[in-house]
């Protein structure tokens, strides 16, 4: 009933850009954190970006500098914006949502809701000359 689907991952030489997109879909009543996490072959996932609903972020001090997360809270949407990217950003990219999902809704408007936390199926970034 809630899904998140990344899109913009590919193939890029080093020094170059990508953007990823996530969109999240279903019975949303709101969002509060979105975020990107990656993991590379052999490692543990890790955090690279947050975005809370209000605009805070916070970085991985290994993408300080070079990657950007951006939202459009109206199409429930988070943006990761890479430059200068680096054969070691090489992974699969997850998009994570904190969110109150609608669990119900009655005639008069009123809606009952939960929070939950909920992941894309990941998007791979391979940065390789």
């Amino acid at each position: 009933q809630v899904q998140l689907v990344e899109s913009g991952g590919g193939l890029v030489q080093p020094g170059g850009s990508l953007r990823l997109s996530c969109v999240a879909s279903g019975r949303i009543l709101s969002i509060d954190s979105m975020s990107w996490y990656r993991q590379a072959p052999g490692s543990q996932r890790e955090l690279v970006a947050t975005i809370k609903r209000f605009g805070t972020t916070n970085y991985a001090d290994s993408v300080k500098g070079r990657f950007t997360i951006s939202r459009d809270n109206a199409e429930n949407t988070v943006f990761l914006q890479m430059n200068s990217l680096k054969p070691e950003d090489t992974a699969v990219y997850y998009c994570n949502a904190v969110l109150d999902k609608i669990t119900s809704a009655s005639g008069d408007g009123s809606v009952s809701y939960a929070r939950m936390d909920y992941w894309g199926k990941g998007t791979l970034v391979t940065v390789s000359s």
